[in-house]
């Protein structure tokens, strides 16, 4: 009940952003009721309900994302922040192999610097900044796809190959870290018991996932771009 309730919120926060046409508003509007939920989650105690609640909240932006880019590719390219800019870097790497994608020199420092900055804003803010970052990532990585599928000869086969391993490890570990690394600020504010101690094993298998994003991407990505080529149809 509570996830459904939170899948129809975010929903809802697009079909707003939608209307009201504001690109630095869509990603607030999506993490408003996610939050809530974290909030109440993590106040009852429930760290781990409040991961798979996060994790399926994030899974419903990405399918949103991905259907509104594969539906009206011109309009997300505007709507969703760095949505147009990460499209035109991903797509010549699906026809070529080239890239960002494909060159771990590259990449390492982007994913650590992405990575470092929503820890420190999960852990300054109480996840309340490192949200709207999440949905800005999952929006602008959705039109990519949505751009994909969109060209493609398969688009539906296209569009779950597009949400590449690495980066579904990726999205998984940012989510435990939001969780986590939240609670110490959103427990002072609510004054309830959290001990970021405790959850140290989380936090652990967090740093590891993104490591193994690390390595999936190194291993894979030159693979990946050409059976996407053969999806697509180039």
């Amino acid at each position: 009940m509570r996830f459904t309730i939170l899948a129809s919120l975010t929903l809802v926060s697009y079909a707003a952003g939608w209307a009201i046409g504001v690109p630095a508003i869509v990603p607030v509007l999506n993490t408003l009721p996610a939050l809530a939920f974290l909030y109440a989650a993590l106040r009852r105690g429930r760290t781990s309900q409040a991961i798979v609640l996060m994790l399926g909240w994030a899974a419903v932006m990405g399918v949103a994302a991905t259907l509104l880019s594969y539906l009206s590719p011109a309009r997300t390219a505007t709507l969703f922040l760095n949505g147009e800019r990460y499209a035109a870097e991903m797509m010549p790497w699906v026809r070529t192999g080239l890239g960002e994608e494909s060159s771990a020199a590259r990449f390492i420092p982007s994913h650590a610097a992405h990575a470092a900055a929503f820890c420190a804003l999960s852990l300054a803010t109480g996840s309340m900044l490192s949200m709207p970052m999440g949905a800005v990532l999952m929006n602008y990585m959705g039109h990519y796809v949505g751009r994909l599928a969109a060209v493609s000869a398969r688009p539906a086969l296209a569009a779950c190959l597009a949400w590449a391993p690495w980066s579904l490890v990726r999205i998984v570990s940012y989510v435990v870290l939001g969780v986590v690394l939240g609670g110490p600020v959103l427990s002072r504010l609510g004054r309830f018991p959290f001990r970021l101690r405790a959850h140290a094993q989380a936090l652990a298998l967090a740093a590891g996932g993104l490591l193994v994003d690390v390595v999936l991407k190194w291993l894979m990505a030159p693979v990946w771009s050409r059976l996407l080529r053969v999806v697509v149809g180039w």
